[in-house]
């Protein structure tokens, strides 16, 4: 059975519980992940406690437009955004340079170093591209576990506590690469931190493109 794209009205509704502290299960490029707003405490401790994570651990943001990523971020140098420009929108979480610390909440005891997502939305997610706002976000499942590839496997107890569930229908079985780019600006050094959707050879060639 296909799953139904999600609609406006479900990315206004998942909007509105960011907006109020709620802490929301959605689908991505990759996985299902947990999701609330960056700036706000009790929300982001919240999250940390459902998955038994610490709150020194970091955690991505992630926003749903290159274009808005990049305005929120007006401090990353040329170099860099050229590179955000071949690799984003896709299934990588990119470490990026935070000289101004922004997202303080979302870098645990690293202020100094921020998560970036920018999700490729297939077409039954594409209303996801709606949302005009960043969420913090990590994967939908308690540290140390399987992250959630359908609402099937979702943990009961994270379904249970968290305030919305939107369901994407079945995701592909690998969490985002991690790729450092903390250094890109200075040298063009990069650094494959996990591998996952994209592999090593993947992302040289996305990083070798001419503009």
């Amino acid at each position: 059975m296909t799953q139904a794209p999600l609609t406006s009205e479900q990315v206004e509704v998942f909007a509105r519980c960011m907006a109020v502290g709620g802490i929301a299960v959605f689908p991505s490029d990759t996985v299902y992940g947990l999701g609330c707003d960056p700036s706000q405490r009790e929300a982001v401790t919240r999250l940390y406690a459902l998955k038994r994570r610490p709150l020194e651990a970091p955690s991505a943001v992630m926003f749903f437009s290159l274009s808005l990523a990049l305005e929120a971020l007006p401090e990353l140098g040329e170099r860099t955004r050229a590179a955000l420009g071949r690799l984003l929108p896709g299934p990588l979480t990119l470490l990026l340079e935070n000289p101004s610390g922004r997202f303080p909440l979302a870098c645990g005891s690293e202020p100094a170093t921020l998560g970036l997502r920018v999700p490729a939305l297939s077409k039954p997610l594409a209303a996801l591209a709606e949302l005009k706002w960043p969420i913090l976000q990590s994967s939908a499942n308690k540290a140390g576990e399987a992250a959630p590839t359908s609402i099937q496997q979702l943990d009961p107890t994270i379904g249970s506590e968290v305030d919305l569930v939107l369901d994407g229908g079945a995701l592909g079985e690998l969490s985002s690469s991690v790729l450092d780019l903390r250094e890109y600006e200075l040298n063009g050094r990069w650094e494959l931190l996990r591998e996952g959707p994209l592999g090593h050879h993947q992302i040289d060639a996305l990083l070798s493109e001419k503009s």
